[in-house]
């Protein structure tokens, strides 16, 4: 994964063309630089899982 497929991901994920995207660890922290780089990275939520694996799914409301 490069930071531009990082990004599509990201946005299928806000637009609802995904409903979730699951991250291996190995992606993990390019991943999540580029999600901490966008504006609207609140509204995103990570939930972690076995093995490294992340779960990342779209809030329309941000967390605080």
């Amino acid at each position: 994964m490069n930071k531009e497929e990082a990004s599509v991901l990201l946005d299928q994920l806000k637009s609802g063309e995904l409903a979730e995207i699951v991250i291996e660890k190995e992606n993990f922290d390019l991943f999540r630089s580029v999600l901490l780089s966008r504006e609207d990275f609140k509204h995103f939520r990570g939930i972690a899982r076995h093995h490294g694996k992340t779960v990342y799914q779209y809030q329309e409301e941000a967390r605080s």
